[in-house]
């Protein structure tokens, strides 16, 4: 049973507090961390939630294009294809990667699931029309969870947050915005000591809020002001913390997951939120939809069910702390609630972020 308490409307968006005090950790990039490796998806859903009833056989085999880490995802699918006995083939890539290769290949694309790492990018798959429209069966959710376009559902959500050195910074001092970050920066002497990471998706996604709250021109020039500052560029997140917990930088911003599983490692990083309402803390959701070219549907609709089964929502909120859509799971209780959460974000209709001028922005800008 989907979580009607939690969010208001699908569009509202939000940030994490710094009462995230630890959650279990696997991120999207599916980079080395600090933390244990995760544990399986079976061993995980053990852990106060029911396995759910083994989906039956489909044949043929299921083909995923994937936006979200390999390191990440790899067990959860093949768990999947241990319980239902289909076999999937699954292409890795950024979801501006994965976009851009569903478009090249048109109707000749081998693909049945676009599973993606950001609303933003769905929304983008739809308004191209490469998505097919979900029946009322799949989308079996409350209407605050169902996307305009009913072409996806949504998976788990995640938060973004300014991670900062408490060492070196004391919260009082952060900025309110994420558009005052560069002027902080500046009066503080932190050029060349903030973090970023401009190729990947949740930031894009960001980008995308701040052209949707305040504008594209506002959008450009906090790009630019950010580039004056000589920003260290990261490839990924965990690199970027890694290199706040080295003492290379003092500031980044990042989803909550990641500051969380350096944390729970004992290393010395800490996370605030912006003030309510701004784009900075922006709250993201992951999802999947059916491509318009499926070759293998009924299977397709298996993996969609299987993502918002108890077993495999256990496993994002045990592995990476995600937030689950489901209230089966049993939630990690050091996580603030998500409605507090969503309290303090802008409210923004997820699919319709401007990505793909977000992505011009970033182009023109040199930074993508």
């Amino acid at each position: 049973m989907i979580v009607t308490r939690q969010l208001r409307r699908f569009g509202l968006v939000a940030v994490g507090l710094a009462l995230f005090a630890a959650v279990a950790a696997c991120g999207d990039d599916g980079e080395p961390t600090p933390t244990p490796q995760p544990t399986s998806p079976a061993a995980t859903a053990t852990q106060g939630a029911a396995t759910p009833e083994p989906t039956p056989t489909v044949g043929g085999t299921l083909v995923v294009y994937a936006g979200r880490g390999q390191n990440l995802v790899e067990p959860l699918v093949q768990q999947f294809e241990k319980d239902t006995g289909i076999d999937v083939e699954l292409k890795f890539g950024s979801d501006a990667q994965m976009l851009a290769t569903l478009q090249e290949e048109g109707d000749r694309s081998p693909a049945d699931v676009f599973w993606a790492n950001t609303a933003g990018a769905l929304g983008r798959a739809s308004s191209l029309g490469l998505l097919a429209p979900l029946d009322d069966e799949l989308l079996s959710l409350p209407a605050a969870f169902v996307p305009d376009s009913r072409s996806w559902l949504p998976v788990t959500m995640r938060l973004r947050v300014l991670a900062y050195h408490p060492d070196r910074l004391k919260p009082e001092q952060l900025p309110k915005s994420i558009l005052d970050l560069p002027r902080f920066a500046r009066e503080n002497g932190l050029q060349g000591r903030i973090g970023w990471t401009p190729t990947y998706s949740s930031f894009q996604d960001m980008l995308a809020g701040i052209i949707a709250v305040h504008g594209e021109e506002a959008a450009r020039q906090w790009l630019e002001e950010m580039k004056a500052l000589q920003p260290k560029a990261y490839p990924s997140n965990p690199a970027m913390l890694e290199a706040m917990r080295a003492g290379e930088i003092d500031l980044a911003s990042t989803n909550h997951y990641y500051v969380v599983r350096f944390q729970r490692a004992g290393y010395s990083i800490a996370m605030t939120q912006f003030e309510q309402g701004d784009p900075g803390n922006l709250a993201l959701v992951t999802g999947a939809g059916i491509l318009k070219t499926a070759k293998n549907v009924p299977a397709a609709r298996a993996f969609l069910q299987y993502l918002l089964s108890e077993k495999a929502q256990q496993y994002f909120v045990g592995n990476i702390g995600e937030y689950p859509l489901i209230e089966e799971v049993v939630p990690d209780p050091r996580l603030l609630p998500l409605e507090q959460a969503v309290r303090q974000g802008p409210s923004i209709q997820l699919e319709q972020l401007p990505l793909e001028r977000a992505l011009q922005l970033l182009r023109e800008a040199g930074l993508n």
